[in-house]
């Protein structure tokens, strides 16, 4: 402890060599991840988590953060909840960690930044431990999307309708991908030969295992919409993969958003999808008093706005906006997850950024994993973990697009090689 004290130290009267041997030095104020599991991904309104309310999968994937780390669950003072399509979030969060066994010391509460809810959930927490007003806590990311979605019930205050990008936040995120390939002339073809590439690579994953250290089995009741009988099963694999999909299966499926465009559809979008993921996280001196394994240290994240109507191009600022704070180059990352809200997003980030594809979304994306809104920050960072793990690599970056016209990056370093 005291030689990574002296460190810490002299990282600050001396100059490192770089952006990367800055964020790969190991200092007892560092903020780590010690856990980070999720839930099995299951189909929205017809797959195993279709008759599953959020306080129960919020409670569950808890009580498997105290039983997969082993923690004193006394020692957790703050849980927030990233979660975009429950209004109630906060109740839940607060309820389902009293039912999975924290004191009532220990605070809770929800966040909502759409598609980055779980991983501003995530860097809420790291920033109160990096602060000192914490010394642990637990980012949580869970949608049950199979309840419904987001839409707003009603137009904005005409005054507020007078200006046109405020108007835009109201386009649904079809429309919005739509523009993304009309403005970016992103064809049929290229969004569905990425989409094919997706559902391969996660077929590949599946079949290997490579999911299997990220991924708790999860117990619930589910009904059959014949009979109405109940019974109990328990997930333990993502329903989205379709095996032995391919390019030329894609390009038959129809347009899913016809008013829009005619590029998008069913086959290259990200699928509708129940399910969580969580992180614990903790000062590295609070780590090691704790015995608790060092997976990974939190860097930062950072967000960043756009037009609202191109919303899907948000990772392609988000990103070198990132990258630039720590002095660091797309060379440096190892591995990046970049959500796939749709082919026509990251193939647009995909090709503005200059991104290697053999080391982005190395498992499949959203396309064949599924897009639970409030939980796709914090299961990127358990894929993007273990990857890392698997190929013995260290850097990590996760990003996604934000409806409404946002992006957001995370970035990460995985200490297990």
């Amino acid at each position: 402890m005291a030689t990574e004290r002296l460190n810490s130290i002299l990282s600050h009267l001396t100059p490192t060599k770089s952006g990367l041997s800055a964020i790969t030095q190991k200092n007892p104020d560092d903020v780590v991840i010690t856990l980070a599991i999720r839930t099995p991904l299951a189909k929205g309104f017809k797959g195993g988590f279709k008759d599953t309310q959020l306080d129960y999968l919020v409670y569950s994937l808890l009580k498997k953060v105290i039983q997969k780390s082993n923690i004193d669950p006394q020692m957790v003072e703050d849980i927030c909840l990233g979660n975009v399509n429950d209004g109630k979030a906060a109740y839940t969060i607060r309820a389902a960690a009293l039912a999975a066994g924290f004191p009532n010391t220990s605070a809770a509460s929800s966040v909502n930044r759409f598609c980055s809810s779980g991983l501003k959930a995530t860097q809420d927490i790291a920033n109160q431990i990096s602060l000192g007003n914490i010394e642990c806590g637990i980012a949580i990311g869970a949608e049950m999307m199979s309840a419904g979605g987001d839409r707003l019930a009603k137009p904005f205050h005409e005054e507020i309708l007078k200006n046109q990008e405020a108007a835009d936040c109201m386009q649904p995120m079809g429309q919005t991908s739509e523009n993304v390939g009309k403005d970016f002339d992103i064809s049929r073809e290229a969004q569905d030969r990425f989409a094919a590439e997706s559902y391969q690579r996660a077929e590949r994953a599946q079949k290997a295992g490579w999911f299997d250290d990220e991924i708790v089995p999860i117990t619930t009741m589910i009904k059959d919409p014949k009979s109405g009988e109940e019974k109990q099963v328990t997930l333990t694999k993502d329903e989205g993969p379709r095996w032995g999909t391919t390019y030329e299966s894609l390009s038959k499926v129809r347009p899913a958003f016809p008013d829009y465009g005619d590029r998008s559809t069913g086959g290259n979008s990200s699928q509708v999808t129940d399910g969580a993921a969580a992180v614990l996280l903790m000062k590295r001196s609070t780590a090691l008093k704790m015995n608790q394994p060092i997976l990974a240290k939190y860097v930062g994240a950072t967000v960043t706005g756009l037009a609202p109507r191109i919303m899907g191009i948000g990772p392609s600022l988000a990103i070198p906006k990132l990258l630039g704070k720590h002095n660091l180059s797309l060379d440096d990352i190892d591995i990046i997850e970049l959500n796939e809200a749709f082919a026509s997003m990251a193939v647009y980030c995909l090709n503005t950024l200059g991104i290697d594809h053999s080391k982005m979304n190395v498992r499949g994306g959203a396309i064949a994993l599924g897009h639970p809104l409030g939980a796709t920050g914090t299961r990127q960072i358990c894929t993007g973990l273990s990857e890392c793990r698997r190929q013995k690599k260290k850097i990590l970056l996760t990003s996604m697009c934000i409806g409404t016209g946002q992006g957001m990056a995370g970035l990460f370093v995985n200490e297990i090689l």
